[in-house]
């Protein structure tokens, strides 16, 4: 049933794959927040490797439906699905899109985020209601995707999720208190989930630093942006901040290689982390 929300675009309206393209593996994944930015870049990456891909969105539809026209040229379906992941019936809505499309889901990859920008030495910044909105998101919105997938990878025997964390759940640093509680939430969630439910389904996380993304640049302002991406590139050891494709390529291999990892929460952020004590 084709529902106002939810549209389902399919390689010139077939579900199959073009002739000379990647043959695809049967293998499907849910990328939150995959419109744009980093959870583009993995939707792009897992499409080249032959995986069917939901790209979810909450408000960019266009920068979603160029992602999904890009996956669908390397050869695979994809899906359109706007959901809230903060909503449980979004979430359930999302992994259902999967199975009623597939029959299956092989990965999660929890990337949908968000943040309030304040300067963390003013508490006053930061009200109960920042919180509850950023842990809605970044916290009970993981948890709820992870529980709405797990029954169909449980069942087919395997599946492996990737929660997209932040340095900020480290080292207590980043756009506001609130963000760098929430993903050091995010981090805990990852180490219990992955306890709980090996040996079917594996469970990591990845932290990036600083990654260049349109997001970031909006939430500091042009000015400051290019102020803070200078002085990191400054200071971190391999001089240069990641863009959303480097953070993807070690997303993409805890999925789809990495069969004996779980509750792993990996650092990625060009060694930024070497400048502060974690």
């Amino acid at each position: 049933m084709t529902r106002p929300d939810f549209i389902t675009l399919y390689s010139g309206g077939q579900r199959s794959v073009r002739e000379g393209s990647v043959a695809a593996t049967g293998q499907t994944a849910i990328i939150t927040g995959s419109g744009t930015g980093i959870g583009a870049a993995v939707a792009r990456q897992l499409a080249a490797k032959g995986i069917h891909v939901v790209i979810n969105y909450t408000k960019s539809v266009a920068e979603a439906e160029a992602t999904a026209t890009e996956c669908r040229a390397l050869g695979v379906e994809a899906l359109l699905c706007q959901a809230d992941v903060s909503v449980d019936a979004d979430c359930r809505r999302l992994a259902q899109t999967a199975l009623d499309a597939w029959g299956r889901i092989d990965f999660l990859v929890n990337n949908a985020g968000t943040t309030l920008f304040a300067a963390q030495a003013d508490l006053d910044a930061v009200q109960a209601e920042d919180f509850r909105r950023i842990y809605d998101v970044n916290v009970i919105g993981a948890f709820q995707m992870v529980r709405a997938v797990a029954p169909a990878m449980k069942a087919q025997g395997r599946g492996a999720i990737v929660n997209v964390s932040s340095i900020a759940g480290l080292a207590g640093i980043g756009s506001s208190i609130a963000y760098a509680a929430s993903k050091g939430a995010l981090n805990t969630l990852t180490l219990s989930l992955a306890r709980s439910l090996g040996p079917a389904i594996r469970v990591n996380a990845i932290c990036p630093g600083m990654v260049k993304t349109r997001w970031l640049q909006q939430g500091l302002g042009a000015e400051r942006y290019d102020r803070a991406l200078a002085a990191m590139e400054a200071s971190m050891p391999l001089k240069q901040v990641s863009g959303p494709d480097e953070i993807a390529e070690p997303i993409v291999w805890l999925l789809d290689a990495a069969a004996h990892i779980t509750g792993e929460v990996i650092t990625v952020d060009s060694g930024m982390h070497l400048g502060f004590a974690l």
